[in-house]
């Protein structure tokens, strides 16, 4: 049987999709997808279906460069509901305790959010898109099953109270790639000794991509210009890809450099940093890809469009 063809528009770029509630990451990439006629899609990062705010869907030769972002910090603004604990950590899952929230006071949480900056070992919950023996945790929560995992180290950066009115409070979570919000919630409820579960989720940031820099892009908003017969105005929303790589230096080339470069071979470029990932730009300040530091100071490339 012959490989089936992959149809659609050679179109690239990065869009800052606001993903609306109850609607799963991948539902929402393929309705990008679809809108855009693109060829080739993917995100960067999963949101659970009663999440929303930011999902950066990747288009064309930007999926080369989605792992970045994947990579990337993530801040979330989360409603904790305290004294409840749910199977799954969240409002959508079955209660399993309801306990009175009594002694506790806005200098107790604060104190209690304090003992989980820095690094903190996390358990990743049944709940989620971890593995374990080639089965995703999630399949098997569903069957009723729990399994053992390894806990993993996590970075909280920064863990801030933004509003309390028990028995909910509200806070705002700057934290490294795969941390568990939905975990964090159930141990800070825990620590108070009364449990807790995530009532409200949004994700506020990605990398660079901040929702206090500008309004995200709804789906709705993508539906009704898809309808338009030119796609200037849908292709205007997306993002350059070096866009998502902003924060590592740039390295400008010269036309030899960039010709070898492409043909897989490192090049010694005068004045270029010591250490690291950059950015690539050909003579006409295209970016042409990714490339990192070795020992000897030449550049190797590393992902190249």
């Amino acid at each position: 049987m012959g490989r089936r063809r992959n149809t659609g528009r050679d179109v690239t770029g990065i869009l800052l999709l606001d993903k609306p509630l109850g609607l799963s990451s991948n539902d929402a990439l393929q309705r990008v997808k679809r809108f855009y006629r693109a060829a080739k899609a993917g995100h960067t990062g999963s949101l659970d279906p009663l999440a929303t705010g930011l999902l950066p869907c990747c288009l064309g030769d930007a999926t080369k460069f989605s792992a970045y972002l994947l990579d990337a910090d993530k801040r979330y603004r989360v409603r904790v509901r305290l004294g409840v604990t749910t199977t799954t950590a969240d409002a959508e899952g079955d209660i399993l305790a309801d306990e009175p929230v009594v002694g506790i006071d806005e200098a107790r949480v604060r104190e209690v959010l304090l003992g989980f900056l820095g690094t903190i070992s996390q358990l990743p919950p049944m709940h989620s898109a971890v593995k374990h023996q080639g089965q995703r945790l999630y399949k098997l929560a569903r069957q009723g099953l729990e399994v053992e995992r390894t806990p993993r180290e996590i970075q909280i950066f920064a863990l801030d109270l933004l509003s309390i009115d028990l028995p909910e409070i509200e806070l705002d979570v700057h934290c490294s790639k795969g941390t568990y919000v939905r975990t964090l919630a159930e141990d800070i409820g825990r620590v108070l000794g009364c449990g807790a579960h995530v009532s409200g989720l949004r994700r506020t940031a990605v990398g660079p991509y901040a929702e206090t820099a500008g309004p995200f892009v709804g789906l709705d908003r993508i539906e009704a210009m898809a309808g338009e017969e030119d796609m200037a105005g849908l292709d205007a929303l997306l993002l350059p890809l070096d866009s998502a790589l902003g924060h590592w230096p740039a390295v400008r080339l010269s036309a030899d450099a960039a010709f070898y470069l492409r043909q897989g071979q490192a090049v010694l470029i005068p004045q270029a940093p010591t250490e690291g990932l950059v950015r690539l730009y050909d003579p006409s300040q295209i970016f042409v890809g990714v490339g990192s530091i070795l020992d000897d100071g030449r550049v190797q490339p590393k992902r190249l469009i």
